[in-house]
């Protein structure tokens, strides 16, 4: 499948970028983004540690819908 962007560093964020990393011959590139980017890099560090994947981590603010756009352009996801 490719590039997944995930937004949100919660709960749900957290559990979804587990699942994901679980199964790197359908993703192949994941990144992690919240408004605090400091969860996203724990969390990065977690799935290295337990799967080996690399998670990439931005900054972003899905309420700033600029932010958000150009996070979108540069990442271009295939899966959001």
């Amino acid at each position: 499948m490719g590039k997944v962007l995930i937004i949100g560093a919660g709960g749900v964020g957290t559990v979804v970028v587990h699942k994901v990393a679980q199964n790197p011959d359908v993703f192949t590139e994941i990144m992690l983004a919240s408004r605090t980017k400091s969860k996203c890099d724990v969390i990065a560090a977690d799935v290295k540690a337990r799967y080996g994947v690399d998670v990439k981590t931005a900054l972003v603010d899905a309420d700033v819908v600029p932010e958000l756009v150009a996070l979108l352009h540069d990442y271009n996801p295939v899966l959001l």
